[in-house]
């Protein structure tokens, strides 16, 4: 009995280009990454705030922030290249587009519209849609899971960071619309 390999192979999913993905992971961190430094208005405003005493120093912030987009962007990748079915891909891709359009917003609301206390409430359904990108990741790749460890920490201490701002300095009651 002989059995024909490339039979078998023939409805076997075939894996796509390995450089789409990466395309894709490149062009969602640019996205996020752009929108981020447009909207982080560090002037009066912002240096008018009270900090508190455990806010990193502003220039470690775009470092950390390059971290975590490249561990992200290489979790998306490595996920994206166990799921058979296409229906898994565009969930992985859903997940990571959702939870970047809230990364996007938070930066929006807190820096352009300098609404602290707006980007807190927000900051819950960010951390909500990193916990979703890992537990979907994780059905794919562990690896790819664990590397958006970093994403998932900073979420947690900028909710603290962005309640002690909040805290110390509330109320917000106007919102600035440009200028």
């Amino acid at each position: 009995m002989t059995t024909d390999t490339a039979d078998s192979d023939h409805h076997r999913p075939q894996p796509g280009p390995v450089w789409k993905p990466i395309v894709v992971a490149l062009l969602i961190i640019g996205v996020v990454g752009g929108a981020g430094d447009q909207f982080t208005i560090l002037g009066p405003w912002y240096d008018s705030l009270e900090q508190p005493f455990f806010k990193p120093p502003d220039w470690a912030f775009p470092i950390g922030w390059s971290v975590i987009y490249l561990f992200t962007a290489t979790s998306g990748v490595l996920a994206w290249q166990r799921p058979r079915h296409a229906s898994a891909k565009r969930w992985l891709l859903a997940v990571h587009l959702i939870s970047a359009a809230i990364n996007i917003g938070w930066s929006y609301l807190f820096f352009v519209l300098q609404r602290p206390d707006w980007s807190l409430i927000e900051n819950v359904f960010l951390w909500a849609s990193v916990l979703w990108l890992v537990v979907i990741t994780a059905r794919c790749n562990r690896l790819a899971a664990w590397l958006l460890a970093p994403y998932m920490a900073w979420v947690t201490f900028a909710f603290t960071l962005n309640a002690a701002v909040v805290w110390l300095n509330a109320p917000f009651p106007g919102v600035a619309m440009g200028g």
